[in-house]
């Protein structure tokens, strides 16, 4: 609680409680010498830049990233299904999962109670395309017409068995909430690129298909223990992409203007006597908010895109919401400046039912994933640009339920998955990793989550290791305390 009356307040206090309260306050000067002028300097450089894009700081590495699309499938895609293929599987239709594959591994409560794991073959046709002849599934026709832009890692794997613990430490590099997710530490450490739009945006995209959809919490776009400006900013899927974006009835743009100009002298006054640096932050938001009221009705008119490209996201393109829109705003937030852009598509949790889901799953984000890339191309930001696609863990080779040659479900597996990277120096046309037989284990080039942050990191021009905040007295990382490598063969 901040006193009204402060002077007032330490004036009177009694000689018992100013030597009580000395002992933190010798702390704080203790940490304040130790820190020396860093957070003068922070406070000064986040106070200068209210209303007008960051200056950019220096990058450990040159690079030429400037900006990140990440697309999470929540729920976690089989990946057997779409881009691991196990032909071998077709002659173990129906019988057990040997135990020397499984060895004891952690199940769900889901399946752990089932008297048997009867394996379940995909149902689905592969091809190789491109050059590198990658494995693609027909369920993703678009991808393969893209197969040499893209970069498969096959040999992905977290502890996470669970998704609010698997999506989050996939996010923010820790099970436990409370962290900085992947687009705070980017705002964080390389500033803004515009002075109208947010730095970090996020879009939640609704599937054509709910058959079970997964809880989407705002706590994985959170900015955690780094400051409250760099956390992501959401944009609805229905109505006003920004809530309250517009003047209320009867209120002018100048009697707003005026409005946040007396709350930005009340909310200064209030930082001199109390030093809260969200206090600042608030400021900028406001700031902000103002600032988009014309730049996100500009940004969210596709009339003025051009019918060829409306034509190559598809059908979907002009109804808010579904992926293909997103898709197409991702692309417009990082032409004019968005450093990172967070797509959220929901029903991946194949449990029961995976043959007559997946089909709308792969529907919803096939074609606008290669519009995407082409569009990206077309407007020369490719190479600025990094697009990753992925969810928080993979699924297994044995069903869950009934089993059929038509019809199957699939438990979480955390041992091994795939995601794929395009653009942003990822290495096109390269399949990394690889898995057993029964996509079960990962038996050669495994890639852990950290090892995947350090890498994304490290295509943006940041050591992981040297890029750290100060935090509970600990120089904390997104990569954390354990190992963590960059693949280099990911690099192109």
């Amino acid at each position: 609680m901040t006193p009204l009356f402060p002077n007032a307040f330490a004036a009177h206090q009694t000689r018992r409680h100013f030597f009580g309260s000395a002992g933190l306050s010798l702390g704080t000067a203790a940490l304040a010498t130790l820190l020396g002028r860093e957070g003068q300097a922070a406070e000064k450089a986040s106070a200068g830049t209210v209303g007008k894009a960051a200056a950019l700081p220096a990058t450990h590495f040159p690079s030429k990233v400037k900006s990140v699309i990440y697309l999470h499938m929540v729920g976690g895609p089989s990946q057997m299904d779409l881009f691991d293929y196990k032909p071998k599987m077709q002659e173990y239709f129906d019988k057990d999962l040997p135990e020397s594959v499984r060895m004891g591994q952690r199940l769900t409560t889901m399946t752990s109670g089932q008297a048997r794991f009867p394996i379940a073959p995909s149902k689905y046709k592969f091809q190789q395309y491109g050059k590198g002849g990658m494995w693609i599934s027909e369920m993703m026709p678009w991808k393969a017409k893209m197969a040499d832009d893209l970069c498969f890692i096959r040999s992905m794997h977290t502890e996470a068995i669970n998704h609010e613990p698997a999506i989050t430490f996939m996010q923010t590099g820790n099970q436990v909430t409370g962290r900085p997710c992947l687009g705070a530490w980017m705002s964080y450490g390389l500033g803004s690129l515009n002075s109208d739009l947010p730095t970090f945006v996020v879009m939640v995209a609704v599937p054509s298909n709910q058959e079970q959809v997964q809880a989407i919490s705002a706590r994985l776009w959170q900015s955690g223990y780094l400051p409250g400006e760099h956390a992501g900013v959401s944009f609805r899927a229905k109505g006003d992409p920004i809530l309250f974006i517009n003047d209320p009835p009867g209120v002018s743009r100048d009697v707003r203007r005026k409005t946040l100009d007396g709350l930005k002298q009340l909310n200064e006054l209030n930082h001199q006597q109390v030093g809260d640096p969200e206090t600042l932050t608030r400021i900028q938001q406001y700031e902000m908010a103002f600032k988009m009221q014309s730049s996100v009705p500009e940004l969210t008119d596709l009339s003025r895109e051009n019918a060829k490209t409306i034509d190559m996201y598809g059908p979907d393109v002009k109804k808010p919401g579904t992926f293909a829109n997103t898709a197409l705003t991702a692309c417009r937030l990082v032409e004019r400046g968005v450093r990172f852009v967070q797509v959220y598509h929901n029903n991946w949790d194949h449990h029961g039912n995976l043959p007559g889901r997946m089909k709308d799953q792969c529907n919803d984000v096939d074609k606008p994933c290669y519009a995407l890339i082409q569009d990206l191309k077309q407007r020369g930001l490719l190479d600025s640009t990094l697009v990753i696609w992925g969810g928080e863990f993979g699924r297994t080779i044995y069903t869950q339920g009934t089993l059929s040659k038509t019809n199957y479900g699939r438990d979480h597996h955390p041992r091994c998955f795939t995601m794929w990277m395009a653009g942003g120096g990822a290495k096109g046309g390269t399949a990394y990793g690889e898995t057993d037989d029964f996509s079960y284990n990962i038996v050669k080039d495994p890639v852990h989550i950290r090892d995947f942050h350090a890498t994304v990191l490290r295509l943006l021009g940041i050591d992981h290791q040297r890029f750290t905040y100060r935090y509970q007295g600990l120089d904390q990382k997104l990569t954390g305390v354990e190992e963590a490598k960059v693949i280099k063969e990911l690099i192109a």
